[in-house]
C-alpha cells in the first residue's frame, strides 16, 4: 500500500529527481539471489519494505538513490509512475522488471517466499490488516506531509536531511541550491494532502488520537493483531520512521503523548529475531478492546475521506470537499484513493457470509462500516 508513495502514488514525493546526484550505478547485475530495492531513508515507504525484508528472513540489498535517475543510468526501463522504493524481481529476461507500489509487492513476495508469513490465514483478521495496512499508508502519510513541510522548523530539517541521505559527499554549493528548491516545492505541494491553515488542526488532532490508540494497543500487545507483525504493523512503521525518527514536531509530540510507540518504532526496524507461531495471532471473536481505538480513527477520518473521493471522481470533479472531524476538508481527487477503496470493497465482498457478519460486528460504530455502503466500483 504504500499509498503515495511507493504505494502511494500521490505523495512519495521524495522521488528526487536528482539525477542519482551525479552517481553512476554499478551495471552489472549482482546478486541476483537478492531482493533489491532503491529508495532512500526519508522514504517512509522503503522503510516499510526494508523492515518487513528483515523479519521474513528475505535476502535483499539496498541501494541509496533515486529510483528514476538510477534506473535510467542503469538500462532499466522505468515504472509508471516511479515511486519509492522501486523492487527489482527477476523475471527471466535480460532485464529484471522494476516494481513499485509496496501493498502488492507484499503479496507478491508472499508467493515467492514461505514462511514468517505477515498475512493472516484467517479471512477477518487478514481483512483487518490489510484495511490497517490501508490507513497507515494512506492517511498516516498525510500526518507525514503536513508535519514535514508545515512548520518552517522541519521544512528546514527535512530540506537539509533529504538530499544528504542520497549522497552524503554532496558539495556544498549542489546541495545549497537542491535544499531551497526542494523545500519551496514541497510546500508549494502541500495542498495535494489536504494540508492547509484550515486542515492543520485537524490533522493534528487526529495525529494525536492515533497516538493515544497505539499507546492503549501496544501496553497489551507490541502487534495490532497479536504477537507477531501483520503488512499492517509495518505500513504504520514506515510512516512513523519519519514522524518518530526524523521530523522534529511530530517527534516531540510523540515523546509526550506515546513513548511506547516511540520505543516500538527502534524495535521494529528489525524483527529478524520473532520466532512467530499461528497462535500468536489474535482469534477475530476475542479480539482486544485495545485495537478499538485504532479502528475508531479510521472510521472517523479516514474512511469520510475515500468516500468523498470517490463521488468526485465519480462526478467527474478535480476536487472534494467534506466535513471530517467537525471541520471542512478540500483537496484534489485520486483516482489512486479510488482505487483504494474499491480494493477495500473487493475484500470484504471477497469474505462469506459469516465472516462478513463477523467484520461488520468488530466494525460496528466505528465508522469503518461506512466503506461498505457505497457499492463503489471505480
Amino acid at each position: 500500500m504504500h499509498r503515495l508513495v511507493c504505494r502511494k502514488a500521490y505523495f512519495d514525493i521524495i522521488n528526487l529527481n536528482i539525477v542519482a546526484l551525479g552517481k553512476e550505478p554499478n551495471k552489472k547485475m549482482t546478486n541476483t539471489d537478492r531482493i533489491r530495492l532503491i529508495g532512500g531513508t526519508g522514504s517512509p515507504y522503503t522503510r516499510k519494505m526494508v523492515a518487513l525484508l528483515r523479519y521474513r528472513h528475505i535476502p535483499y540489498s539496498i541501494i541509496w538513490a533515486d529510483p528514476a535517475s538510477w534506473l535510467e543510468a542503469s538500462g532499466i526501463d522505468k515504472p509508471k509512475p516511479v515511486l519509492m522504493p522501486v523492487i527489482l524481481f527477476d523475471e527471466g529476461t535480460e532485464q529484471p522488471a522494476a516494481v513499485c507500489d509496496s501493498t502488492p509487492i507484499i503479496r507478491r513476495l508472499e508467493e515467492m517466499y514461505k514462511g514468517r508469513s505477515v498475512l493472516p490465514a484467517d479471512p477477518v483478521l487478514a481483512f483487518l490488516d490489510y484495511l490497517i495496512e490501508d490507513f497507515g499508508d494512506e492517511w498516516c502519510t498525510k500526518y507525514m506531509f503536513h508535519y514535514r513541510w508545515h512548520f518552517e522548523k522541519d521544512a528546514d530539517n527535512a530540506g537539509t536531511l533529504l538530499s544528504l541521505g542520497m549522497d552524503v559527499s554532496l558539495p556544498v554549493e549542489k546541495h545549497v541550491k537542491f535544499k531551497q528548491w526542494f523545500e519551496e516545492r514541497q510546500v508549494s505541494r502541500l495542498y495535494v494532502v489536504g494540508s492547509s491553515d484550515t486542515t492543520a488542526p485537524v490533522i493534528d488532532a487526529s495525529y494525536r488520537r492515533y497516538l493515544a490508540a497505539m499507546e492503549a494497543r501496544l501496553a497489551s500487545q507490541p502487534f495490532m493483531l497479536g504477537r507477531r507483525p501483520g503488512a499492517g504493523d509495518f505500513a504504520l512503521y514506515g510512516q512513523l520512521t519519519q514522524l518518530v525518527g526524523f521530523d522534529p514536531t511530530p517527534r516531540a509530540i510523540a515523546n509526550e503523548m506515546s513513548p511506547r510507540t516511540v520505543a516500538w518504532v527502534d524495535r521494529m526496524e528489525d524483527q529478524s529475531g520473532v520466532d512467530p507461531a499461528d497462535g500468536d495471532w489474535n482469534a477475530p471473536g476475542d479480539l482486544p478492546d485495545s485495537l478499538r481505538g485504532l479502528l475508531e480513527e479510521i472510521g472517523r477520518v479516514y474512511a469520510p475521506a475515500l468516500l468523498a473521493n470517490a463521488r468526485a471522481l465519480q462526478a467527474g470533479e478535480k476536487t472534494w470537499e467534506t466535513d471530517i472531524d467537525g471541520a471542512r476538508w478540500t483537496q484534489q481527487t485520486f483516482p489512486y484513493q479510488a482505487k483504494c477503496l474499491r480494493w477495500i470493497n473487493e475484500r470484504y465482498r471477497a469474505l462469506d457470509t459469516e465472516d462478513q457478519g463477523r467484520v461488520n460486528d468488530i466494525l460496528a460504530g466505528t465508522g469503518c462500516e461506512t466503506l461498505f455502503s457505497g457499492g463503489y466500483r471505480l
